[in-house]
């Protein structure tokens, strides 16, 4: 709906419509394709044939922080707007799957919290995963994502059609990406991922309507 078909409200006040637009505008303008990096934009076009979103966890969904309590249970903190672009891109079509060197409960409940059913922990040579998850998910490595942070993950990142680190990545993992986030891992590296591929797929104004949508 656009400005132009919005009714008065009250007078002194917009109506609902009015806001929505007014909201949406602001959204638009915030991302306009200016206001992007040049990486950014110069990744559109190979985001566009990704099919699958690869991550490592640790560095990653997390800020690498382990913290053991007493009896010995691990915790991990994630990003909340991490979750949410995870949710997105899944009902943009995308899958998403977790590759990690470490096995945790807490990136199971994670992964159940966000749908994600490809899981793989304690995958210590990530590429031997990686080439399981081609031939299982029927993919060439071109239409595949991979985020990552460090050394483990560069048998990957020289493979896939988009190479993600993060900001805070190693020094190696920044080189050989195509693509390095403006945040850090756990600290909203995973959702700047996910905004890329959602604007890549051109999806993104129709997810952002139905979160703007007032109930009739």
């Amino acid at each position: 709906m656009s400005g132009a078909s919005c009714g008065p409200g009250e007078p002194g006040y917009p109506s609902d419509c009015e806001l929505t637009e007014g909201l949406r505008e602001r959204a638009r303008q915030r991302t306009a394709p200016g206001q992007r990096s040049y990486s950014w934009r110069a990744n559109l076009e190979r985001a566009r044939g990704i099919k699958l979103l690869l991550l490592d966890v640790d560095g990653v969904m997390t800020d690498g922080s382990l913290i053991y309590t007493p009896d010995g249970h691990e915790i991990k903190a994630f990003n909340s707007r991490d979750g949410l672009g995870l949710r997105l891109v899944q009902k943009a079509g995308l899958q998403v799957g977790l590759i990690t060197a470490r096995t945790s409960e807490v990136v199971k409940r994670r992964a159940e919290n966000l749908g994600i059913s490809l899981v793989y922990q304690g995958a210590g040579k990530k590429l031997e995963v990686f080439k399981r998850i081609l031939a299982e998910q029927g993919l060439q490595p071109a239409q595949v994502a991979y985020v990552g942070d460090d050394w483990l993950d560069l048998p990957l990142l020289t493979r896939v059609g988009l190479a993600v680190a993060v900001a805070d990545g190693a020094a190696e993992v920044r080189e050989v990406a195509h693509y390095v986030t403006e945040l850090s891992g756990g600290r909203g590296a995973v959702r700047e991922v996910c905004d890329l591929l959602i604007e890549a797929l051109g999806v993104r104004e129709a997810l952002l309507a139905e979160y703007l949508a007032h109930e009739s």
